[in-house]
């Protein structure tokens, strides 16, 4: 017995042929949906990244406890359960979060790895003088964005690129091990998450007339751009797409040739997808976690059942992958996992509702038809906990001062009897902004309307509640979100109805620029600019209280100011906004 999973990150399912996109080039995604099973349910947990892929690796959400961060010493681990049950593993991959801090801990758990540099700002290679870069509508450029187009003169052909390198690698792994037994081969490609780069021929299925600057990353952020420059972005999205389809057709290729359909389990699945101007937002993680972030297309084909072609209406979620590997192989499933194995076979239930989210941010819960986005009670988001033996962020060490007040926390139920470091947790956007959002899938598919509903919302929170109490979420989450950690869900813990308000402020369209005189400080002056004029801080302090100092503004400086208050909507309410635009014009 075998097994391939290749995956995919930020896949857009609503793009996908099987899932209704009509109008994007996928034939071989296409082809899959014929030769296996397609979930019409499947969804996100832990998001976004690398806690997904913690998912992937323990059956288990983490997103309640911990931010973006390693495997923890305490973690069952699945391609490392493998290992240790003679099944050999391997992993192909050019995504670069493995080997940052934050992602350390996982490429370890395989036998053997292969890591394929250039993507979105791996440090890869070194060049002193800046490169040449084009005109470019992204305004939030961090290092990765320079290392980028550093990095992208050695990408130029399609043979070169890290997403054809590593599907180059994976098929070699299954060519060379095609009649050997028990094995499982990860084929990962960070692609088609931004940028979105690809190579002419994949441009060319999308021909468009565009001729306004270079963009292909946006932001993440809410849309400023015109109507053509977002079509340009989902026309460079797609191209990226086209090539991930292809990629796809070539490992359909290999399982014909070698007849693996005989034996192989295939699953083909993602993190999470990626809004591209839909609902008037770019990107993920600084809105809530609309359908199309969390949504996600999976496929799978199981030689034992060889069910083709078929569909499943089961509420499946990232933590039934695990599961799904050990139980094919025969390997006993830990304790800890929550996920189960995915009903590929036939269309049985598996859970009554799922739940997802990113640490700090709203914490959701779904049953397949109503969402149900859960915002803190208090403005301040807390109380926050990390809950780590790893404190490492992204690309970082906690610092210091952020382990200054650490206390040891009590063991959860699933740390194996160790106790965690305890310290502040910290998010740079606040969904309190948003409010409590409840929708209706089937009345209202693009999430446009949220409803009003106390008989529902009690029924989701308590679903919420439910589902909290499995996880051992900590004390704080409940008194963040204002739910009770022991006894029932009653009418006195909707907030719904209490947070309409700021719900529909959250919403209200950014000024446009051009609404306003220009002045010499206006909407388009980058925040620097501003912050280094006394009379234009004296605005921003007097209408934003808070702003001047944020942690976040000072990241994104070099950002025109009507960029950076579409990034950072919670510390810019819109009413406030308008009127420092008229006040920075009369400056």
């Amino acid at each position: 017995m075998k097994a391939v999973m290749v995956m995919f990150d930020s896949l857009n399912r609503h793009m996908l042929p099987p899932y209704g996109g009509d109008w994007t080039h996928a034939p071989n995604f296409s082809r899959l949906a014929e030769r296996a099973v397609t979930f019409d349910h499947a969804y996100a947990g832990s998001l976004p990244c690398m806690p997904a892929r913690r998912e992937l690796h323990t059956g288990r959400h983490n997103f309640l406890h911990r931010s973006w961060g390693p495997l923890e010493p305490f973690d069952d681990s699945m391609p490392e359960l493998l290992k240790q049950n003679g099944v050999y593993t391997h992993l192909v991959s050019d995504h670069p979060h493995y080997w940052e801090d934050g992602g350390a801990t996982y490429h370890g758990r395989y036998h053997t790895w292969e890591f394929f540099r250039g993507q979105e700002g791996d440090p890869w290679k070194g060049q002193v003088a800046d490169p040449v870069v084009p005109e470019d509508l992204k305004k939030v450029r961090f290092g990765v964005y320079r290392q980028d187009w550093v990095n992208r003169p050695h990408m130029a052909t399609e043979d070169v690129h890290p997403q054809t390198l590593t599907f180059d690698a994976g098929l070699d792994f299954i060519r060379t091990n095609r009649d050997a037994d028990r094995w499982f081969v990860q084929i990962e490609t960070f692609d088609p998450h931004e940028p979105f780069f690809s190579h002419q021929p994949y441009k060319d299925l999308y021909p468009h007339a565009y001729e306004g600057p270079h963009f292909d990353w946006p932001d993440y952020k809410r849309v400023v751009e015109d109507p053509d420059q977002v079509e340009h972005a989902r026309f460079e999205y797609a191209a990226l797409l086209s090539m991930c389809d292809h990629s796809l057709g070539r490992v359909l290729d290999t399982m014909d040739e070698l007849r693996l359909w005989e034996d192989t389990l295939l699953v083909v699945c993602t993190d999470h997808g990626l809004l591209l101007g839909e609902k008037g937002w770019w990107g993920k993680s600084v809105q809530p976690w609309f359908d199309e972030l969390v949504h996600l297309p999976l496929f799978a084909w199981d030689p034992r059942s060889a069910t083709a072609g078929a569909r499943r209406e089961a509420l499946v979620q990232t933590v039934d992958l695990a599961p799904t590997f050990l139980e094919f192989f025969g390997v006993h499933r830990p304790r800890d996992m929550r996920g189960a194995p995915l009903p590929i076979a036939e269309d049985m239930p598996v859970r009554e509702a799922g739940l997802f989210g990113a640490h700090g941010g709203h914490v959701n819960v779904t049953d397949g038809r109503h969402v149900y986005m859960r915002a803190p009670v208090s403005p301040d988001n807390a109380p926050l906990f990390e809950h780590t033996l790893m404190p490492t962020h992204m690309r970082g060490r906690f610092s210091p001062a952020e382990l200054a007040d650490l206390e040891l926390a009590e063991p959860f139920d699933f740390t194996k009897g160790v106790r965690t470091l305890r310290t502040g947790g910290r998010t740079l956007v606040n969904p309190h902004h948003h409010g409590t959002l409840l929708f209706d899938l089937q009345t209202d598919p693009g999430q446009l309307t949220p409803l009003v509903d106390d008989d529902t919302e009690l029924r989701m929170a308590t679903l919420m509640v439910g589902l909290m109490r499995v996880e051992d979420a900590p004390a704080s989450q409940y008194a963040r979100l204002g739910l009770p950690a022991e006894g029932p869900v009653t009418r006195e813990h909707l907030l719904v109805r209490a947070q309409r308000g700021q719900a529909e402020r959250a919403v209200l369209p950014l000024p446009r620029a051009e609404e306003y005189p220009e002045g010499r400080l206006s909407l388009r002056t980058p925040l620097k600019a501003l912050l280094s004029d006394p009379r234009a801080v004296e605005v921003l302090r007097r209408h934003l209280p808070g702003v001047v100092d944020s942690e976040l503004l000072q990241m994104l400086g070099s950002a025109p100011l009507i960029d950076v208050a579409a990034t950072a909507g919670p510390l810019f309410p819109v009413p406030r906004l308008r009127m420092v635009a008229e006040e920075l014009a009369r400056l």
